[in-house]
C-alpha cells in the first residue's frame, strides 16, 4: 500500500475492468468470476448501447450482467464505469437498478455515473446531442434525483430535465447506494468533491492532467462542501498491455485504436461501423494511451506513478482478446509487486 494510501485511510485496490464492448456477456461473466479467483478487488464494468467498433462488437446490458456476476462471485466488488443515468435511461431508472444491486450484494456495489457519449444515447432517443454544458447540468439534476429516490419516499420532483410524480423505490439498501462521479476535466472532478462517494477518469493522458488539475479540483469541490476528501476514493482506469512478447502487447493494443483518436474525429459519431473505420487509421498510435511493457518492474514503476498522484482504485483495462491470458500474467506478475 501507497504511503498516500495510507495517509488517507483508503486502502489500494486493484481492479479488473469488465469490457463490455469487446466481449458476449457469457465470456465476461467467465472472466469476472476468473477476476475474483485471482485475486483482484473489483470488477468494474462498461455500459455501452453501441460498442467502438463493428467487427467482433458487443454491448451487453451492464445491470442484468451484473447480477450474474455477482450471483456468482462472493467477495469482488462490483460497479459501473460508467452509467449515463440522463438520456436513454431515466435517472429514476437507474436508482432503482442500483438499488436493486445493493441489496443483493450488499458492500459490494457501486454506481458510476457520467455525462455520456452520442454513440450509446443518440442511436436510442433519435434526439440532437447536446453541448457539453448541458449534459453536465443533466448530470448534476440527475445525481440530486437519484439521491430524493434513495433516501426519500414518494418524491415529486420537478427538474428541468426531469421529473416525478410521488416516486418510491420500494426496495432500496439502507444506506444508500456508493455513487462515483466520472470526468475528464476540473469542472466535473469539483463536481465530485461536492457529491460523490468516488471519482473515476481514465488513464494515458499526461501527468499534468490528473496531478495539476483533475485531483486539485476533486479536493477543492471537497473543501467547498465540508467534507472530508480523504474519504472520495479516487478511481482510475488504467490502460496497460503487459506481455513477454512486447511485439504481442502492441499489438493488442490496436483493437482499441480509437481511443487515441482527437475528441473531435470522435464527436457525433454514433455508427460502429464509421467509428471502426476511423479507428482503423489510427491503428499506429493505439499504443499511446497503453502502458505497454515486458519487464514487470518498469510497469510497476509506471503504474506507482499514478498512485503516487493519489488514486486510490486502479482499474486495470487489458485491450486484447486473449483475455485470460492477459489477467493471470497480471496476477502473477504485476499484482503481487503492486501490494508490496
Amino acid at each position: 500500500m501507497s504511503r498516500f494510501a495510507r495517509t488517507i485511510g483508503l486502502m489500494l485496490t486493484l481492479g479488473w475492468k469488465a469490457s463490455a464492448e469487446q466481449f458476449a456477456p457469457r465470456d465476461l461473466l467467465h472472466y469476472g468470476v476468473l477476476a475474483e479467483e485471482l485475486g483482484f478487488d473489483s470488477a468494474v464494468v462498461s455500459d455501452h448501447f453501441h460498442p467502438w467498433r463493428d467487427t467482433g462488437g458487443h454491448a451487453p446490458f451492464s445491470f442484468a450482467w451484473l447480477g450474474a456476476l455477482g450471483a456468482s462471485t462472493k467477495r469482488i466488488r462490483m460497479g459501473t464505469s460508467v452509467v449515463t443515468p440522463t438520456f436513454r435511461y431515466h435517472p429514476a431508472i437507474v436508482a432503482q437498478a442500483s438499488a436493486t444491486l445493493g441489496l443483493l450484494f450488499p458492500d459490494r456495489f457501486f454506481l458510476g455515473v457520467g455525462s455520456g457519449e452520442s454513440m450509446n444515447e443518440t442511436p436510442v432517443t433519435a434526439a440532437d446531442w447536446p453541448e457539453p454544458g448541458e449534459r453536465v447540468r443533466r448530470l448534476r439534476e440527475a445525481v440530486r434525483l437519484m439521491r430524493k429516490l434513495w433516501t426519500e419516499d414518494y418524491v415529486t420532483f420537478e427538474g428541468k430535465y426531469y421529473r416525478t410524480r410521488e416516486a418510491k423505490i420500494f426496495d432500496k439498501p439502507k444506506q444508500p447506494v456508493p455513487l462515483y462521479i466520472a470526468g475528464a476535466g476540473p469542472q466535473v472532478a469539483e463536481f465530485a468533491g461536492k457529491e460523490a462517494d468516488g471519482f473515476i477518469c481514465t488513464s494515458g493522458k499526461g501527468a499534468e492532467l490528473y496531478r495539476d488539475t483533475l485531483l486539485p479540483a476533486l479536493d477543492k469541490g471537497a473543501r467547498e462542501a465540508n467534507r472530508d476528501a480523504a474519504k472520495i476514493e479516487r478511481a482510475i482506469e488504467m490502460k496497460v498491455s503487459y506481455d513477454s512478447d512486447r511485439a504481442r502487447a502492441m499489438e493488442d493494443t490496436k483493437e482499441w485504436s480509437a481511443l487515441a483518436l482527437p475528441a473531435e474525429d470522435k464527436a457525433g459519431v454514433e455508427d460502429p461501423r464509421e467509428m471502426e473505420r476511423r479507428a482503423k487509421a489510427g491503428e499506429a498510435k493505439a499504443h499511446t494511451r497503453f502502458i505497454v511493457s515486458t519487464d514487470p518492474d518498469e510497469h510497476v514503476a509506471k503504474v506507482r506513478e499514478y498512485v503516487s498522484w493519489g488514486f486510490t482504485h486502479l482499474i486495470f483495462h487489458f485491450p486484447g482478446q486473449e483475455q485470460e491470458r492477459a489477467m493471470r500474467l497480471y496476477a502473477r506478475d504485476i499484482l503481487p509487486r503492486l501490494r508490496r
